[in-house]
This record gives C-alpha cells, structure tokens and sequence, in this order.
C-alpha cells in the first residue's frame, strides 16, 4: 500500500472514533439533577443562591410599597444571608392584579403580592374575616386571626394548594368613601355605584341598596373622577396610595369588612429552592409575616394619611353615623349574612363552616 492511501486510511478510522464518541455523548446533559419521588427536581445543594422575581400591583413608592412590601422583601434578603435576591416588578408590569393568583400559579413569576378579593368564591372559607361588621379592630388583629384560622383548619389550607403560601394577612376595617354625597342613613346609600371586592362585601352593599361594582384597585380613581363609581368601600392605605382623598370628600366612620392577602410563591419554583433557604423565607412568613403586614401596610397607615391631608390641602369629612343606626346595621346587614354564609358554605360540602366562624370570633374577642 502506497504512503498515500495510508495515510487516508488512518485518517478515516480517527474520524469514525470522533463521530461515535460525540453520538455516545450527544444525549447526556452537563450536569445531572436530583429529583424528588414524585419526578420532580430536588432542592438544590445548600449553598446555592436564588434569584425571587416578585410582582406587585402597587407602585414601588406607595404605602404598601414603602412601609411593607419592600422592608419585608429586605428581611427575606436578610433571613437568608443574602442567598435569595428578590427581583422585584412593581404597579403591575409583570402581571395585572387581578391576574395575580393564576401568573404565579403558572410560574409567569416566582412570588407575589395577591388580593384575594378579586377571586370571590376561590378561598370563601378565608371569607370569614370579610364577613360584615366582625368584631375585628384592627390590621394586625385580623392578620394573627387570619393565620390561626389557617393553621387550624385544613380545609382552609387546601383552597390555597395551587400555590405555597408564606404569609396571609388582612387589611385594617374598609369605610364607606363617597365623591359628593354623604352617608349618615341607609336611606343615603341607597342606589349609589360602590365600588367593593368579592363575597360578603359585595353581598352587604347589596343587602344595604347600595349597587356593588368589581373593578382593580388601579381604575378607581378615574372612575370616581369621572363619575363610574359614585364611592368605595375603602380604607386609609389605599386611600393613600391611590390618592383617592383627592377625588372623594366624605368618609363613614361605621367600619364595614375587612379584606386579605397572601404571599404566594410558585409551587414548582419554591419545590426547588433550598430547604435552608426555604426555612429561613417562612421565618420572616407565617405567624410573623401576617402581623408585620397587617400592622405596617394598614394600622399604621391612619395617622399618615391624616397628615397627607394637611399638607396637600384637601379635605375628607369625617361623617359620624347615630350610634343605633351603626348598631341596625350589624343587626339587620350583618349576622343574617354571617348565618348565610354558613349555610352557603355546608351547602358546598363545608360542614366546619360552623366551627370556623365561631372560632373567628373567639379569636376577635380575646383580642
């Protein structure tokens, strides 16, 4: 054989060997991931940094954004030892508010910011603490109610599995804010466009003949300016945040409802987060999350919005309703509808319904 046809020879067998050892490698990742018995990746080795995208309806440098959302996503930082970064989206440019509970479910972001009053109907045993004229003072009361109720009641716990939940809360009383009209009677409320969320809320405008209207928070000030809404059920975070005292000039001092939120975290991301990491976020979660919330997006928020007033120039009546008046209300508006939800809630296969309520009001009054 020639030198030439050697030469080629040899040269044609190195590149078989070449070919048939990237087709033995073509298949195989780089890396290889644990995976849990249900087929789904493990936690990643402890060590390891996440990276949180978080959205949020409400703007980075309103209320919530400024006394909770953001000095709460620092104590996550902080928890962790700077492990989890948080990547935050704010005033609803990784998803609409209303949209929140089904992006993060499915895994538009990692964690968010979610008012279930958008939803009626999906977390109705939470509803309790919605229920009209509840013995519920303040944010921070509601927000440890709220979280004991969800602890104790497993049923609670599975109307939240779409998601994980690290924190619930609730918001300090709504009033009734109207643009040009005051509310003293029901004869007042009578006809007028309230905007209001799901559940008892919308059930107690309507039961009171005011007519209940669904619609985000973030359309409600045009709406009241423009004259779609007629008032809101409303209380002073919001109020400060959205600048509703600009466009509303009376507020009824009869606290109506409270509403809630959650923390929810993505359950296929947060399956994979750490379990160290995952400990430490639900440290600053749970029990200790719902107070922090309620006490520093809602209580506190009373006393500065009163000085926002001042110094902006506007004015908001505060509108005193006759002592039996305010008691009528919850006697004729309110404990018919605690008694319905009951009723609504064993009807759809609740049959702790019951036990829930009375539990709520325990909590209230050792509050």
């Amino acid at each position: 054989m020639s030198k030439r046809w050697l030469v080629l020879v040899i040269a044609l067998v190195a590149l078989v060997a070449l070919v048939a050892v990237g087709c033995g490698q073509s298949d195989a990742p780089e890396t290889t991931q644990a995976t849990t018995a249900d087929g789904g990746a493990a936690p990643a080795a402890s060590g390891e940094t996440v990276t949180i995208k978080y959205g949020d309806q409400n703007p980075e440098t309103g209320w919530e954004g400024m006394e909770a959302a953001k000095p709460w996503l620092a104590q996550i930082e902080e928890a962790t030892n700077g492990r989890a970064k948080v990547q935050a989206y704010w005033s609803e440019t990784l998803w609409k508010g209303t949209d929140a509970w089904e992006s993060i479910k499915a895994g538009v972001g990692d964690m968010g910011w979610a008012f279930h009053g958008y939803w009626a109907g999906m977390t109705s045993l939470s509803d309790v603490v919605t229920l009209p004229f509840m013995p519920i003072e303040t944010g921070a009361e509601g927000s440890e109610i709220l979280w004991q109720l969800y602890e104790e009641f497993p049923s609670i716990q599975e109307q939240y599995k779409d998601n994980h939940i690290v924190t619930l809360w609730t918001s300090s009383p709504y009033y009734i804010m109207t643009v040009n009209k005051e509310v003293k009677t029901l004869a007042d409320l009578k006809g007028l466009k309230i905007r209001t969320t799901g559940g008892p809320p919308t059930d107690v405008m309507k039961a009171m003949g005011a007519v209940p209207v669904s619609m985000g928070m973030p359309d409600t000030y045009q709406a009241l300016q423009t004259g779609v809404l007629d008032g809101i059920l409303q209380q002073w975070e919001a109020a400060y945040s959205f600048r509703h005292y600009e466009v509303c000039k009376y507020q009824t001092m009869v606290p109506v409802h409270l509403v809630y939120f959650s923390q929810a975290f993505n359950k296929a991301r947060w399956d994979k987060v750490p379990a160290d990491i995952q400990e430490q976020i639900m440290s600053v979660g749970g029990m200790e999350g719902a107070k922090f919330w309620g006490a520093n997006m809602f209580d506190s928020a009373a006393a500065e919005i009163e000085n926002k007033l001042k110094t902006e120039g506007y004015q908001v009546a505060h509108v005193e309703v006759a002592p039996e008046e305010a008691a009528s209300w919850r006697e004729q508006f309110g404990k018919p509808l605690w008694e319905k939800w009951v009723q609504k809630m064993e009807a759809e296969g609740h049959p702790e319904a019951r036990d829930i309520l009375n539990r709520c009001i325990e909590l209230a009054e050792k509050a």
